[in-house]
């Protein structure tokens, strides 16, 4: 099971063998059932996971009762409300396994362990944290730039397989507009 995060690790630091059997046990395996909630808005933020197999998507829940859905989490990806978890404070989101889905949890302070007796995993994060805050960039001006069909098709053309696989009332979530909608643009031949 932790091969994949062990890959994940060696693909942006080097982390010599003799180091995995330590590393491990700073995680804790969780395995969630379809639609199971590992973190619910009003709770400490207690852990960051990174995903092994199946998904999780992040949302919150407005004044309406509508549900909005603002990350996903795949297979060799991170995901955690990362201001409180960083602040260990209570979070605002939930946090919620789409498929079933089988994370390694970390907690604040054994991530803080970790970094401490292996320095080249504190490189690992500040370069996942990296390429994370600049994905939510490029997110933000596709949400000013593209009109909503085009902002759909961008997206479709570079996750094609991810749009394939997420339900289509959680990837409209995610786009910012409603299923019915959504359905209204797969449907239009595109010019």
């Amino acid at each position: 099971m932790p091969e994949r995060l062990l890959n994940h690790l060696t693909r942006f630091v080097t982390v010599p063998a003799e180091d995995h059997a330590r590393i491990v046990p700073f995680f804790r395996p969780i395995t969630l059932a379809k639609k199971e909630n590992l973190v619910e808005a009003g709770q400490l933020c207690r852990a960051n996971y990174f995903v092994l197999k199946g998904y999780l998507r992040m949302f919150f829940v407005n004044e309406k009762g509508v549900e909005h859905t603002t990350q996903f989490a795949l297979e060799n990806w991170w995901l955690t409300d990362d201001m409180a978890f960083q602040q260990r404070r209570i979070t605002n989101f939930y946090i919620q396994a789409v498929e079933k889905t089988e994370v390694l949890a970390i907690d604040f302070q054994a991530q803080e362990e970790l970094c401490a007796q292996f320095p080249q995993l504190e490189r690992y994060f500040r370069l996942i944290y990296q390429k994370a805050y600049a994905a939510a960039q490029l997110r933000i001006r596709y949400l000013y730039d593209f009109s909503r069909e085009e902002l759909y098709h961008h997206f479709h053309d570079r996750y094609p397989d991810f749009v394939q696989r997420v339900p289509q009332y959680l990837l409209a979530s995610f786009l910012g507009f409603t299923p019915e909608y959504l359905s209204e643009i797969r449907k239009k031949k595109r010019s």
